[in-house]
């Protein structure tokens, strides 16, 4: 069961607003950067041009026709409060990292326009590999 804040932050996600639209490729540079989204370190998918791809997590072909966009932003945003033993960190909520450098302290790994960028790329994701 959520708790009553993560309640509250579910229905904020799924009322995102229309303009909140995001930009594929900057989506598509963000999951398989390893300076930004680390996304490769435990997911695969249709990048030939990326040599070591994780193993640990989902493949994301097919991500686009798997989930709709609520959904991909609700695990992209807050993984751990979908699931406690989830590993993958929740991008978007700012207290859920742990002993991190002081610059990063209470800062979200993602903004909401680079998860909206995320999500608009991952939507495009509709064929298995």
């Amino acid at each position: 069961m959520l708790s009553s804040a993560r309640w509250w932050l579910a229905l904020a996600l799924l009322a995102t607003p229309a303009w909140a639209e995001g930009d594929a490729a900057r989506g598509r540079a963000i999951v398989t950067t390893r300076q930004k989204g680390l996304c490769l370190l435990c997911h695969s998918g249709p990048f030939p041009e990326e040599r070591f791809q994780g193993n640990l997590a989902p493949s994301l072909a097919g991500a686009g026709r798997r989930w709709d966009a609520a959904a991909l932003r609700a695990r992209l945003t807050d993984s751990q409060g979908l699931n406690p033993d989830s590993i993958m960190p929740s991008y978007g909520v700012a207290n859920s990292l742990r002993d991190v450098a002081p610059a990063f302290r209470g800062k979200p790994i993602l903004t909401e326009a680079e998860i909206e960028d995320v999500v608009a790329f991952l939507l495009t994701l509709t064929a298995d590999e």
